[in-house]
């Protein structure tokens, strides 16, 4: 065992910890355990056995390595071995070294028997000392055990004394109740006879009901004895016994004369304190006077005679507000005076806040009574001078503001009240429902609201529409007749649409709109005042755009009549026919200033119209939105509000139509002579210029459909430019009906169909094009020999019911006898 742990520990051991004999042969080497102990090293221990029976085999080691440097130290051993072997034993102390060892072990062997021994001791040492530690452990966990019952019982006991001791106490707390309620009982029924013994008699009371320092104690007794004098007499007054009854009912009396004697004592003193701002003796008359009927009597009588609610002081609100009586109120000034006002009466309301606060033992009871003295009293009178309801049959006139100043007046009180109302609440005012008795102020005013916002806007519209017929009828006379004979200002008496007045319309609009979202919260009261208001908005549109067409189409209707009236038979003198003529150009100047005038009309129109739309898309839509329903039914409305002005202006269009064509018509018959199409040169080289019929109506539609072109939009536009080209179309067909063409003729023809086409072009109708190109086909019936004619159809069968009629102009029709030859082209002719 010992060996095993040299092994182990061998390490670190320092050398002169070893016991030796100076030599090994004459001493034996002595172990002793103290040499293993501390730092012990089995290296230095051996080192040591050997070292002294081994020196003279280490000189001849270290000279061999000195006198051979070049050869290698295994050649240097193998050399020494072999001399050592020829003059003696390798190996001379083997024997010593063996002896000694087997000396070592002994000793070691003994050494291990020793600590083996005294290993068996400290073990049975340390299991007897732990068998002696449990035992103890174990006595004292006993004893511990003990302890803890004894302490649980102590406990036990502790607690079952305090609880006797808390039944004592409780028991000596009720017996004292007990006997100082009899106590009290005795004074009260000393008190009672007091006040029992004759009706109107309280000179002979106790001195507690006199004394001044000592009425609070007064008041709670008088308190307690009026009310069981009252239960009594109730009692009594069930049961019919009357002495008793009798007897108590003058307490009674006696009791309520006292404490009115008392209150009005208290609020004496207390109206005297105020007046001196001594908080303390008012906060105690304010406690005591909060017996009897829980303090209102001293909360009306502090509010009721606070200076904000003095008549001059309202006065004085009226003044501010309204300003000069002679001259009308300004909403924005209104506005201004009553947000001072307003500031003003929520500053003294603070002020008297805190002075409440340190008085009242019930502060928010007498915040909630002032507040709504000051908007059931103050405010109300304000508002009953500033908002007087005007009639809706006899309104008052623009001149004085109308139903509009009434509307604004109503808005601008309402906004702010509810201003004040919201500061107030911050202030604090109990549990006042403020926020209810403010819209009570305005409940009757909003009932109807909806019906003067209504009767307002339409006020607005006629004032309006006076406003502008007055103006047209003032530039009417300033033109006077000027340039009337020329016919070219005919329609300049017509009002004209304008985009402006639409604005204002919609301006009004957005104003009562701003006014249905202050007066009506709730969505669906929202959205249904919304439609209303925004219905009357499509109604002056409508009317006012309908209206505005229908004066135009006055003046193409004007127009018409001018042309029917220089309609002239064909035997006349030229005399009259010149005359004719020149008034027949007055009407066409008239007609086409109509026509302008027209498209101007519509152009605004749509552009009013959109203006609405994008109101609509903007604004009100929000609105309604969230009611179902309503946002579906405003768009129908508006569809349907515009349906009236749409038919004016279809109606207008076809008369522009009509316009157009009357004009074309009397320049193609002014201006196209029938050489233009049989020349008498014919086989001359022709002329390839359009005839100058031709060149004044593109000139013409050049001219008056610019107006169109600009006015007009998408679908419209299409639809009437489509008309108008085949209404040229078929006017032109039908007039050249009237001449016959020979084949240079036919060349000019075909030269004017192109410069018609090319116009029509700009038209963007593929069917006019179509028709034209139709024309300019037919045209070729005038051009190509006789014989030819038949092959000109082979390509285009449609065109041949139109062909037949056209080849009858040709000049040569009956002489080539053309009637026969094309017979079999027209079989059912």
């Amino acid at each position: 065992m010992v060996l095993c742990k040299m092994k182990e520990i061998r390490d670190g051991v320092k050398s002169n910890k070893i016991s030796s004999s100076e030599s090994i042969s004459s001493q034996p080497l002595v172990l002793d355990i103290e040499d293993f102990k501390g730092d012990f090293s089995f290296d230095a221990l051996f080192g040591n056995l050997v070292n002294e029976l081994l020196p003279a085999f280490q000189e001849e080691d270290a000279d061999s390595l000195e006198g051979n440097g070049n050869i290698s130290g295994n050649d240097a051993l193998s050399n020494g071995r072999s001399t050592q072997t020829q003059s003696s034993p390798l190996f001379p102390e083997v024997d010593s070294l063996l002896s000694m060892f087997k000396n070592s072990c002994s000793q070691l062997v003994e050494l291990q028997k020793q600590i083996d021994g005294r290993l068996y001791n400290l073990k049975k040492d340390v299991a007897a000392q732990d068998s002696k530690h449990r035992k103890t452990l174990g006595e004292l966990e006993k004893g511990v055990d003990g302890l803890f019952d004894s302490f649980a019982r102590l406990d036990s006991r502790i607690s079952s004394v305090g609880q006797t001791a808390a039944k004592i106490g409780d028991h000596l707390q009720s017996a004292d109740s007990q006997r100082e309620t009899a106590s009290q009982t005795m004074e009260l029924i000393k008190y009672l006879m007091e006040f029992n013994s004759s009706p109107g008699d309280l000179m002979e009371l106790s001195p507690l009901f006199s004394d001044d320092s000592r009425v609070a104690e007064a008041a709670s007794i008088a308190q307690k004895l009026r009310s069981i004098a009252e239960e009594d007499v109730g009692r009594q007054g069930v049961t019919m016994q009357s002495t008793a009854s009798r007897g108590l009912e003058v307490a009674v009396g006696n009791l309520q004369e006292y404490c009115n004697e008392l209150e009005n004592r208290l609020l004496s003193r207390f109206d005297a304190a105020s007046q001196k701002r001594e908080l303390s003796t008012m906060a105690e008359c304010a406690k005591i006077l909060s017996q009897f009927n829980r303090g209102t009597s001293a909360m009306q009588h502090y509010v009721g005679l606070r200076p904000m609610f003095d008549v001059e002081v309202m006065n004085a609100d009226t003044r501010l507000v309204l300003g000069d009586q002679d001259s009308l109120p300004s909403p924005s000034n209104v506005a201004r005076a009553l947000s001072s006002l307003y500031k003003e009466i929520t500053d003294t309301v603070r002020k008297e806040a805190a002075t409440i606060m340190a008085v009242f033992p019930s502060p928010n009871d007498v915040m909630s009574s002032l507040v709504q003295r000051v908007m059931e009293d103050r405010v109300p009178k304000l508002l009953e001078k500033l908002l007087v309801k005007p009639s809706l049959v006899h309104p008052p006139p623009m001149g004085e503001g109308g139903l509009l100043l009434y509307l604004r007046m109503l808005a601008v009180s309402y906004e702010k009240t509810q201003e004040l109302a919201k500061d107030l609440r911050s202030v604090g005012c109990g549990d006042l429902d403020i926020e209810g008795l403010t819209e009570s102020l305005f409940l009757d005013h909003k009932d109807m609201y909806i019906e003067y916002e209504q009767a307002s806007l339409r006020q607005l519209y006629k004032a309006k529409m006076e406003e502008l017929l007055s103006e047209s009828q003032l530039s009417g006379e300033s033109t006077g007749s000027i340039g009337r004979s020329k016919g070219a200002s005919i329609s300049s008496s017509h009002q004209q649409i304008s985009v402006t007045v639409v604005t204002e319309f919609v301006r009004w609009n957005e104003e009562a709109i701003s006014r249905c979202t202050l007066f009506s919260p709730q969505p669906a009261n929202l959205a249904a005042n919304v439609r209303t208001v925004f219905t009357c908005l499509l109604d002056q549109v409508s009317q006012y755009t309908t209206e505005g067409l229908e004066r135009a189409r006055d003046g193409l209707t004007e127009a018409a009549a001018l042309r029917e009236r220089f309609v002239l038979g064909t035997s006349v003198s030229r005399r009259v026919a010149a005359a004719a003529a020149s008034a027949a150009e007055a009407a066409a100047a008239a007609g086409e200033s109509s026509f302008r005038s027209f498209m101007v009309a519509v152009q605004r129109c749509g552009s009013s119209v959109a203006i609405v739309q994008q109101y609509f898309a903007n604004s009100i839509s929000r609105l309604l939105l969230p009611v179902d329903g309503a946002h579906a039914a405003s768009c129908e409305e508006m569809g349907t509000a515009m349906s009236s002005a749409e038919g004016a202006a279809y109606k207008g269009l076809q008369q522009c139509i009509e316009t157009v064509m009357a004009e074309v018509e009397r320049l193609l018959s002014a201006e196209q002579k029938a050489t233009d199409y049989k020349s008498p040169d014919d086989g001359v080289v022709p002329d390839h210029r359009p005839t100058n019929a031709c060149i004044r109506v593109v000139a013409y539609l050049s001219r008056v459909l610019e107006a169109a072109f600009t006015a007009l939009e998408g679908l419209n536009k299409q639809a009437f430019l489509t008309e108008l080209g085949n209404r040229l179309h078929k006017g032109l067909s039908n007039h050249w009906q009237k001449y016959t063409f020979n084949p240079s003729g036919g060349l000019r023809l075909k030269r004017d169909i192109t410069e018609y086409g090319d116009f029509v072009r700009s038209f963007n109708a593929p069917t006019v094009d179509e028709k034209f190109e139709s024309l300019s086909i037919m045209a070729n019936v005038f051009i190509v020999a006789p014989e030819s004619l038949s092959s000109l159809f082979e390509g285009t069968p449609s065109i041949l019911k139109d062909a037949q009629r056209f080849i009858q102009l040709r000049e040569d029709y009956k002489s080539a006898k053309l009637a026969a030859k094309l017979s079999s082209l027209w079989p059912s002719s």
